[in-house]
């Protein structure tokens, strides 16, 4: 949970949605695609990994029960049936052992079949998951709010991490809080927040992204203590076509009242080198100054973090 909100945030810091789904039908053989294509990678080769000894010792049992089915296995040896069984799926065939009945075959044939079917769904999976498009984007673990060109404004920054471009980026940004309607209902409403440029045509180096808060901006008038009481949360999406495999990436953050920083802003991470190239900082892409210049300060994860001056007086609702 964040400490910065009564409630925690709906999306969390590694962008996935931050929400448990009760009442609902599960349907495991349906999602189970899904699930796996979402999972990690060390989970999805441990679960392949317990599904291939598991459907062996399947089949190991099967061959134990048809009493001395197996030439040259030594009679009702598990360890001898399992390991011919994983011969038999994976299309070895040492010769050492052979089926020797009529059961044995047939349990064979019924394994040589499942094996194609379940390496092919494998493969499959494998190849999926392998070359499914993700976008590396690291965004600044706070955002602040200070003046830009006279204006106060929300700013935060994104950096693509690869080497290459995100073409046609652009980045969306919504925030959530709690509010009362007319009939005293309590619902969870969404609010675009403009951003003076919201589409970047290549997107390889850092982004800032800046929010105007003038009148008509939905964080117009707010302070710490107002976004932390209506439980207030600003969600980043960011999405664009990585040229590499010409294909849409996404990514996904949230700041929640905690990690906006008042009257802050960020420490300059771009520097030209002699020989024009230009260089990206990024020890120091998360590092804030104040708007006095009184010090540098990381700020990784600071939710209880004192405004830097006075935000404007909140408006009436």
């Amino acid at each position: 949970m964040d400490k910065a909100t009564p409630q925690g945030r709906w999306i969390a810091r590694n962008g996935r949605l931050n929400v448990v789904r009760n009442g609902l039908e599960r349907h495991l053989l349906g999602d189970l695609y899904h699930f796996l294509l979402g999972s990690s990678w060390p989970l999805l080769l441990l679960l392949m990994a317990l599904a291939f000894v598991g459907v062996n010792a399947l089949f190991a049992t099967l061959y134990l029960a048809g009493a001395d089915s197996i030439e040259h296995a030594r009679p009702g040896s598990f360890v001898d049936a399992f390991f011919f069984s994983v011969q038999t799926m994976a299309t070895i065939g040492y010769g050492q052992m052979a089926p020797r009945t009529l059961f044995a075959h047939l349990v064979v044939t019924v394994e040589a079949f499942s094996g194609l079917l379940s390496f092919a769904v494998m493969t499959g999976l494998l190849f999926a998951k392998f070359s499914r498009p993700t976008a590396r984007v690291m965004f600044s673990r706070v955002a602040v709010i200070t003046a830009r060109d006279g204006v106060p404004s929300l700013l935060f920054r994104m950096a693509n991490e690869r080497g290459n471009q995100i073409v046609e980026a652009q980045a969306h940004v919504l925030l959530a809080r709690n509010e009362v309607t007319a009939e005293g209902e309590q619902v969870r409403r969404w609010h675009d927040l403009d951003l003076l440029r919201r589409h970047n045509p290549l997107f390889a180096l850092s982004w800032t992204a800046i929010h105007r808060i003038i009148p008509g901006s939905p964080l117009y008038g707010e302070t710490t203590e107002s976004l932390a009481a209506s439980a207030a949360e600003i969600v980043v999406s960011v999405f664009g076509t990585d040229e590499t495999v010409s294909q849409t990436v996404h990514a996904r953050y949230s700041y929640g009242a905690g990690n906006i920083l008042w009257g802050a802003r960020f420490v300059d991470i771009l520097s030209l080198l002699p020989d024009g190239r230009r260089q990206i900082d990024f020890t120091r892409f998360h590092s804030t100054v104040s708007d006095t210049l009184t010090g540098t300060t990381e700020s990784p994860d600071q939710p209880e973090a004192a405004p830097l001056y006075a935000p404007p007086p909140r408006k009436e609702r």
